[in-house]
């Protein structure tokens, strides 16, 4: 297969991708043409159809594998593909072709996580964590599952190499200001970590879909998080209510403010320590992807990243 960071200006290409996007549009004299964004695991890619009704076009609509032929050029300083002929594909050979994923092993990641859930000794917060991750439905949607439809860690595995970067951090919190006295109480912060972004599981729909379900955009994975843990927590007879309605509070408060959607601010310093683990690790990732996204594009040594309001460039050899 010839992915799409492989592509050069001026070649011809027959392969198959994925159609993220496709919509119907007007040149300025008035005549209709497509616009197609077609993705794989490397990226996305836009691309015209100047002629929709030719005969050499059948009908893709979003989420479909659409074989094409057509010529790729530079446009504005980025690729784009020139659709002379496109048909639908029912099936592929290896659909993760199709979908960035997680430059780590997922099972290796998973392992890591059940090995931190080991560490926790609160019999409570380690019942509820084997409740969750150890049930193969949850687990099996959890190691396949983006943290987000855009922005960081949109990937497959994604979910869990945040999760699981996000409790690493708060594991490292804890040992660094417990050394003198206890200041953070490591298992409750530990398991606040690792369930921080449960609520992603019925916020936004699986690959290649990946994108918000309705119930994630009336109620937001924070809440969904915290309501799941909730009743997870719940069916445990030996919970400590307090220990429960804590764990609670610090999923509901991980982004730190209001404005960035979270219902409450910290009220416990845990909830201060995993709110600041969260934000590091989704803005190192963030980091990282504009850079790696800039070098496959041109080789740009700066590149401007909205979201961190700054430019940014690589690190000197």
């Amino acid at each position: 297969m010839k992915f799409l960071n492989e592509l050069h200006d001026g070649e011809t290409i027959r392969e198959t991708y994925l159609c993220r996007q496709v919509n119907t549009a007007l040149t300025k004299n008035g005549k209709e043409y497509l616009n197609v964004i077609l993705a794989d695991k490397t990226g996305t890619i836009d691309a015209k159809v100047w002629s929709p009704n030719s005969a050499g076009i059948e009908n893709f609509s979003a989420l479909d594998y659409v074989e094409i032929y057509g010529r790729v050029s530079s446009f504005n300083d980025a690729l784009q593909i020139s659709i002379d002929t496109a048909r639908k594909v029912s099936e592929v050979s290896n659909p993760n072709d199709y979908y960035s994923t997680s430059e780590q092993d997922i099972d290796e990641m998973y392992e890591a996580l059940l090995r931190l859930i080991d560490s926790v000794k609160a019999p409570y917060y380690k019942e509820l964590l084997k409740n969750v991750f150890l049930d193969e439905s949850i687990a099996s949607r959890f190691k396949t599952g983006s943290a987000a439809k855009s922005v960081h860690h949109a990937f497959v595995g994604g979910l869990l190499e945040h999760s699981l970067s996000v409790a690493t951090l708060c594991d490292f919190y804890a040992m660094h200001y417990n050394k003198v006295r206890k200041v953070l109480n490591r298992d409750l912060l530990v398991t606040a970590a690792l369930l921080h972004d449960i609520g992603k599981l019925k916020e936004l729909a699986p690959f290649p879909v990946n994108d918000y379900t309705d119930e994630g955009n009336l109620l937001g994975h924070i809440y969904i998080g915290a309501a799941y843990v909730h009743a997870m927590g719940s069916k445990i007879p030996d919970f400590p209510p307090a220990k429960l309605q804590e764990l609670e509070h610090c999923i509901l408060a991980h982004h730190g403010k209001m404005e960035f959607g979270s219902p409450r601010t910290p009220g416990l310093i845990e909830a201060i320590a995993l709110s600041y683990a969260d934000d590091t690790d989704a803005k190192i990732e963030t980091a990282k992807e504009a850079l790696d996204a800039a070098l496959l594009k041109d080789g740009s040594q700066w590149v401007r990243v909205r979201m961190l309001d700054t430019q940014l460039r690589p690190t000197s050899e």
